[in-house]
Formats: C-alpha cells, structure tokens, sequence
C-alpha cells in the first residue's frame, strides 16, 4: 500500500492552520452537602462573594458564603435537581436580568424568566441585580408629586418622585389596594411601574394581576413574582431583581415606581438562609445585617439630579405587623430608612372607613414639596383637624355634655370622614381632590346629612363634568388655588347644593 506523501502533507497542513489553541480554564468545585436552598461547595477558593456559580443541572446559584475551607452557595431554582459530587463551575459574572421597555406588561420570576405563556423576554439589555446607590451628591430634594389617586393620602401624607413612602398595617387591613391603586393611577403619566410579590399566594398575585388588566395597567407595568412555595433564594432575591428593572427607567431620564409586596416576607426568607448558613441570630433571630438588607435595597429610590437628566424611582415598601406591633424589628428597621409611613388600622377598616389610613401616626417626611399649591392650600389643616376629632370622638364617647363649638367639630369631623372613604381601583385625579376637599373643609357639607355625604360628592362632580369642566382643565394647568378659582369653586358649590335634595 502507497502512502502519497503530498496528501498526507496537505492533510497535516490543514489540520495545523483549523488548530485553534483555546483552552478552557475555568474554576470548578464539588458539591460537599445540598438541601432547603444551599449548597456548600469544595474548590471555589476565587470565587467572589454574589458571583455567579452553575450546576451540571443548568440551575444557578450565588456564592453567598465565603468560608475558609468551602463556600455557601443559594441555589436560584430547583435545589432538587442536585445531588451530593455534582461539579460546580463559578461563571466569573455577577447576577443580571434583563431591563428596559422588552419587560413591560409581562409577568417574570426575579431571574427574568417569563411566567405569562406570552413567549421570551426578547431584551436587549441587562442590569445587574446588586448596584451601590446613587450618592448624595448625584440626588436632588423631592419636589415633584407623585399621585396616588387617593384623596387621603394625597391630601394629608403626599408622595413625592423619588420618595419611599412605606405602606404598614396588620393583614387584610388593604396595604396591596393601596399601592395598586397608585399603579393604576399612574395611567398616562409617563410612569412605568413594577409590582414585586414576595412569598404571597399565587391565588392573590393573580387577582392583582386581573385587577391590573381591567384597569389597563399591564401596559405600562410589570410584575415580578417569587410566591409563597418559590424557595427561599428567589424571594431574597426578588425585591433587587425589580430595582434593577425600574432603575434602567430612572437612569434614562424617565419615571418608575415600585411596589415591593411586602419586605418582611422577604426579611423571613433572609433569615432562613442566614440561619442555614450558620450565620450567628440577632433579635427575633434575624441576621445581624437585616438592616442592610433592606437600606441597600430603599436606598436606590432616588431623585436624581438634573445632571444625570432628573429621573426617578419611586417606592412603596409594604410591611405587615403583627397585631399592631409597630415596634417590631422589622417595621422599627424599615420605618427608620423611609421617608415616611401609611399606617393601615385594622379597627376603622371593620368600621367601613376606607382607605383605613390611621392620620396621627402616618406621615410623610417630604410634606407640602410633594403637593401642587392648590392641594396645599385646601388640606392644609385636615391632618391637625383630623387627628384632633379621633381626640374628642372619644371624649364625646363618655357620654358628656358638648358645647356647641364642640358638637360642631364633632359634626364636621363626621363629614369629613365619610368624605375621604374611596373605593377600590376608583383613582380620582387631583383637579376633583381639590373641589370634593374643598366642599368639605370650608363647611360646604356642614347641614347635609352623614349618611348623604358621598352622594353629594359623587353628584357635585358630575355637575363640575358635566357644567364647568373649564374649571376641572384650570386647575391642572394653573396648578394654584387663586382667588378667580376659588370663586369659580364657591359658585359650583352653591349652584350644585341648591339643587340637591
């Protein structure tokens, strides 16, 4: 048998010039022990703390424990699927998911993975899910309102763009009716929204889902799920994952806001792989650096400077107290880092009083900034005048003679809160705030009775539509209650009320 040894020469030389000298380095690890979310690692020893690591399974984990001898890594998916001298590769990258307009209207899990059957997220930009926050130097004060289309809170506790106003109370006291109702009242502002539910029931994110479609919210909002049976890396990592989706907005010069749903189940998931870490308990045996945990993650709502072109991410935590327990760890830790707090009571919610805003404990630390004039000159007083009737309420409770400047207070306190009650999904915009506010402060409803207050309202509003919506379309553009408005006011008032029997 002949050999040619031209062929073989060619043969050589092609294989010579397809060589290709890439070789895959890469630090890989072995799987030591795995269970309930965490995996302890053998091998990693460059791997950096909240690097990226991957399982043969095709599932993630982060390198969350650095120890001398191993590596505690939270697994971001399904912990099942592995098994004890599995390898581990360490990916070099840091966790990312993807951001910008791909991600509107879609509901995703906190890796950016879909959840609504509506195909991939085709997104051409990531964000990671950790950034330090935004100086001091590259923020601006609050002065822009952000409307929540609830006449209490933006009368007495407003929000302003960039503000974190926590939403506190007991369960099923209305703290996600609230925040939804700010989504849906961002309609045609501009704002991009994103709802985080952490640890709550499937059956309960549906319907705010649902609620959100009959709204026609889910244009401009995305929702990010980590439900009650996702383990617990994913709920931890939930909340960051939708800061890093709103911040593309914020950083690009638009408005965002967020709902996160709500903090302290995802303070529990926290403390349930802290605990499985071996990290040493503090109080309420939670983690030493529960506080972190959340400053880092409020801390990155901001307003930014006109510099970095002026954006904003808006948030509003919710925190569920147990039997009113305000002074918990939890609620004392996040109340300390926002600029603010709704506080939701379970008795005036059983009363019927809605939104049940409790006025002597909530407040908003950015006040009157976040307010155009018109609201600040018609509310000014209701929050004092508010707090001071719960004080004689239960004066008068005892029984006691009233004076007649008393009864009076009574009377109108009465009427005023029948006034602020608003139902749910029924944002109000701020131009009908002030006439339905102003009607109530200025003694407009004194001789009409409790029981026909928001009759009248409903029906004064609907004659300002229908008869003066000239009036309505001055006060958006002035923005300021001047002497002209204000009669135009007092005279829709008095024609209206002679009318209605």
């Amino acid at each position: 048998m002949k050999f040619n040894s031209d062929e073989i020469a060619s043969v050589i030389q092609a294989e010579i010039q397809q060589f290709g000298s890439t070789v895959d380095v890469r630090e890989v690890g072995t799987v030591l022990e795995v269970g309930d979310g965490i995996a302890r690692v053998y091998g990693l020893s460059n791997v950096m703390s909240g690097e990226m690591v991957e399982f043969p399974s095709g599932v993630t984990g982060l390198a969350f424990n650095l120890e001398e001898k191993s590596v505690g890594v939270i697994i971001l998916g399904d912990f099942l699927s592995i098994k004890e001298g599995d390898e581990v590769k360490a990916l070099g990258r840091l966790l990312s998911v993807p951001a910008g307009d791909a991600v509107i209207g879609r509901v995703l899990d906190p890796l950016g993975n879909p959840l609504d059957g509506k195909g991939p997220v085709n997104a051409t930009i990531t964000r990671p899910v950790e950034i330090i926050a935004t100086g001091v130097a590259e923020r601006q004060p609050v002065h822009e309102p952000m409307q929540t289309g609830i006449k209490a809170i933006d009368a007495m506790t407003p929000i302003g763009r960039g503000q974190r106003e926590l939403i506190i109370g007991d369960r099923k006291t209305g703290k996600t009716a609230v925040a939804v109702d700010a989504i849906v009242n961002q309609k045609g502002k501009g704002v991009k929204c994103f709802y985080v539910a952490i640890g709550q029931k499937d059956s309960s994110v549906a319907l705010v889902i649902d609620a959100l479609e009959k709204a026609g919210a889910m244009e401009y909002t995305t929702v990010i799920v980590s439900g009650a049976s996702s383990p617990a890396p994913l709920q931890y990592v939930a909340p960051y994952a939708g800061t890093a989706m709103a911040e593309h907005y914020m950083f690009n010069g638009g408005h965002a806001l967020i709902v996160y749903d709500d903090l302290s189940k995802q303070a529990v998931a926290y403390r349930q792989l802290s605990l499985l870490m071996r990290r040493p308990p503090g109080r309420e045996a939670f983690p030493g650096d529960v506080f972190y945990c959340h400053s880092r993650l409020l801390e990155r709502s901001a307003k930014l400077s006109k510099e970095l072109g002026g954006g904003s991410l808006t948030s509003l935590p919710i925190i569920e107290t147990l039997e009113g327990e305000v002074s918990a760890y939890i609620p004392t830790n996040v109340i300390s880092i926002t600029d603010g707090q709704i506080y939701l009571q379970p008795d005036l919610f059983f009363a019927g009083i809605r939104p049940a805003m409790n006025v002597g404990i909530s407040v908003s630390r950015v006040g009157g900034n976040a307010q155009i004039k018109a609201m600040k000159k018609v509310a000014g007083g209701l929050r004092l005048d508010l707090a001071s009737f719960r004080e004689l309420e239960a004066f008068a409770q005892l029984g006691t003679e009233l004076d007649p400047a008393t009864q009076s207070k009574l009377d109108r306190g009465y009427r005023m809160v029948e006034l602020l009650k608003q139902g749910q999904y029924q944002p109000m915009e701020v131009a009908e705030q002030i006439i339905s506010i102003y009607a109530g402060t200025r003694g407009y409803l004194d001789e009409v009775a409790v029981d026909r207050v928001r009759e009248f309202e409903i029906g004064l509003l609907n004659f300002v539509r229908d008869r003066k919506p000239e009036l309505l379309t001055k006060i958006r553009e002035v923005a300021d209650l001047t002497s002209e408005i204000e009669e135009q006011i007092k005279s829709a008032i008095t024609t209206f009320k002679a009318s209605f029997r």
